[in-house]
């Protein structure tokens, strides 16, 4: 029986996020790109823009999360965006998720974070019941928009 354990990624672990990373991107329906998906996340952990946590299946990457620091200026606190969380479909309904959640969590209340944050399709039910069963709550008070820069205006 193999053991599943979490732990912060460090820039070694870059070769077994990315196939990860890659294929997250195409649950969200995005063509496979491992040369960008390598580009991208060595750019977040070269400048220090995220922080990643990394499941393990005995040896092999079965899953990861990625945190995006973020603060509340009402609060007067630093927060996360949970942004990204992925477990390979082999290892689904082990528990993988929720040990990439906890670990996060864990680590922004050690920085003195105020809260957590995630976003999830409104049609993604089975992940809003993980969120739920972890003692999320979602949020009906605020409404989320989003502007998409046109790519003519992008440098």
């Amino acid at each position: 029986m193999s053991t599943i354990t979490v732990r912060q990624a460090v820039l070694s672990d870059l070769e077994a996020l990315t196939p990860l990373f890659d294929n997250y991107r195409q649950f969200y329906g995005r063509p496979s790109d491992l040369q960008a998906a390598t580009d991208f996340l060595s750019a977040r952990f070269n400048h220090g823009e995220s922080v990643l946590f990394i499941g393990h299946e005995g040896n092999k990457a079965i899953g990861f999360t990625q945190l995006y620091p973020s603060f509340s200026s009402v609060s007067l606190a630093r927060t996360f965006v949970l942004n990204d969380l992925f477990v390979d479909e082999h290892a689904r309904r082990k528990g993988v998720a929720s040990k990439l959640m906890a670990a996060a969590v864990d680590y922004a209340s050690t920085l003195g974070a105020v809260r957590v944050s995630l976003s999830t399709a409104i049609t993604n039910e089975v992940a809003q019941t993980l969120y739920q069963s972890a003692g999320w709550q979602r949020d009906e008070q605020f409404w989320v928009y989003h502007f998409a820069i046109p790519s003519t205006l992008v440098s």
